[in-house]
């Protein structure tokens, strides 16, 4: 089927009769897609929260820990020239 007959076809099927819609239906479905928007975006906010928290509780223990430094040694030198 080519593009054409692909839109003739969808228009064929939308511009028939169907069953009449409840007149609820769009307030609900509103209603519930605005909901799923605002978990949606909270649950984006949260995750974006914990992943600063993260952030900033690795560069304080970075900064604390310094991983980077080597150890000092945990031996001592023997002691000579005396």
């Amino acid at each position: 089927m080519r593009r054409g007959e692909r839109e003739d076809a969808v228009r064929a099927v939308l511009g028939r009769a169907v069953a009449p819609v409840p007149p609820g239906l769009y307030a609900d479905a509103v209603r519930r897609g605005d909901r799923l928007l605002r978990r949606r975006r909270l649950a984006r906010r949260v995750l974006w929260l914990l992943a600063c928290a993260a952030v900033l509780a690795f560069a304080v223990w970075a900064a604390e820990a310094r991983p980077w430094a080597e150890p000092p040694s945990r031996t001592t030198p023997p002691v000579t020239g005396r």
